[in-house]
């Protein structure tokens, strides 16, 4: 999905919205909540979304929803709150975090099967495992950020979902990969 600046800022003003009323920010009246009937046509697509919150360019939160059947706007929206207040990592964001927080959302294509572990590509690939009711998913720039080759990626996800390094080599391990656009508030200020 192309998306340009305009669609980018939206989306972000979208996240920090729902971030401001999930946590009762002071200013919460002014954070007017999305309609579908107030979205442009190329953000009430359906697409998955992931909700990126970093506090002084530490993780806050990371919370996905793969809903593919449903409007970004949406996913984006929920995603924003989800990751906010229900990310287990983290204690829930406060009000007085919101003007330390910067918000990135990453929009993902339709994961698609990796029969092969070789044909992982480290920075253009998502990677999501299943093995048995073990599930992990990372974004691709994880490998980007953490400087982890492909094998790290892959034994990172195992570790996402709770499985020891090294499972994803196992016939009964299931390995998708996705790609995805991601953009930050960082990003759109300088655009």
């Amino acid at each position: 999905m192309e998306l340009d600046a305009d669609a980018r800022r939206q989306l972000l003003a979208i996240a920090r919205r729902s971030i401001e009323a999930a946590v009762g920010a002071p200013n919460r009246a002014a954070a007017t909540a999305a309609t579908a009937d107030a979205m442009p046509d190329r953000l009430s697509e359906p697409a998955a979304a992931f909700v990126t919150i970093r506090e002084r360019g530490e993780l806050r939160g990371c919370i996905g929803l793969m809903r593919f059947d449903a409007p970004l706007w949406l996913n984006v929206r929920d995603a924003a709150r989800s990751a906010a207040l229900e990310d287990w990592r983290f204690m829930p964001v406060a009000a007085a975090e919101l003007p330390a927080l910067e918000l990135e959302v990453s929009v993902l294509e339709p994961p698609i099967d990796l029969p092969d572990p070789a044909a992982f590509e480290v920075g253009r690939h998502g990677v999501i495992i299943e093995k048995g009711m073990h599930r992990g998913l990372l974004l691709p720039q994880v490998a980007t950020e953490q400087g982890w080759n492909a094998e790290q990626m892959l034994d990172g996800v195992c570790g996402k979902a709770d499985l020891p390094a090294g499972a994803w080599r196992q016939s009964s391990a299931h390995l998708q990969v996705f790609r995805s656009t991601c953009f930050s508030e960082a990003d759109t200020a300088r655009e």
